[in-house]
């Protein structure tokens, strides 16, 4: 048996190692790829997010695909936006059953979006087509602060403000 055929199992060990990475990088997120390469039809990964992670917006257009985000532990918030930044949709959703929130959410292919972890040791499981081209554009958005720019924490208090102000249910 090709040991590829086997069962991989993702204990919560695994999730806590992965935890502590995050919390240990300057960025407060760290992912793990699942995906054998960068070839495969099926792009999948964790991704631990720590509350102090900003994951500037941005959307897949170039290359359309739509990317499902499922809370694996914690709770998160996706909030998307329109071409001039403002927040035009926003769900919480969060790994268990918590009265009113979801537990996944799928972003359409072109559509300006970040999430925000609000819970430490929080990991999401993500999935998109395949294949991913590391030397691509990216797509970030241009309305908002580049990552370690000066305007992201006031940036960040006002995604978590509106995160906050999303309704339930």
């Amino acid at each position: 048996m090709n040991p590829s055929d086997n069962v991989r199992v993702i204990s919560p060990d695994f999730l806590d190692r992965l935890t502590s990475q995050a919390v240990a990088s300057p960025r407060q997120r760290q992912h793990y790829n699942l995906h054998a390469t960068y070839d495969d039809p099926c792009q999948r990964f964790f991704n631990a997010v720590e509350p102090g992670s900003y994951l500037r917006p941005h959307r897949q257009a170039l290359i359309p695909r739509s990317k499902l985000l499922v809370a694996v532990r914690g709770r998160f918030a996706l909030l998307v936006f329109d071409d001039a930044g403002g927040i035009v949709q926003g769900v919480r959703f969060a790994a268990g059953e918590l009265p009113g929130w979801a537990v996944a959410a799928e972003v359409p292919a072109g559509r300006w979006n970040t999430v925000l972890s609000l819970s430490p040791g929080a990991v999401l499981l993500e999935a998109k087509a395949g294949p991913f081209d590391p030397d691509a554009p990216r797509e970030p958005a241009p309305w908002a602060p580049e990552e370690g720019g000066p305007d992201v924490a006031a940036y960040m208090a006002w995604l978590f403000d509106a995160a906050a102000k999303l309704p339930l249910g």
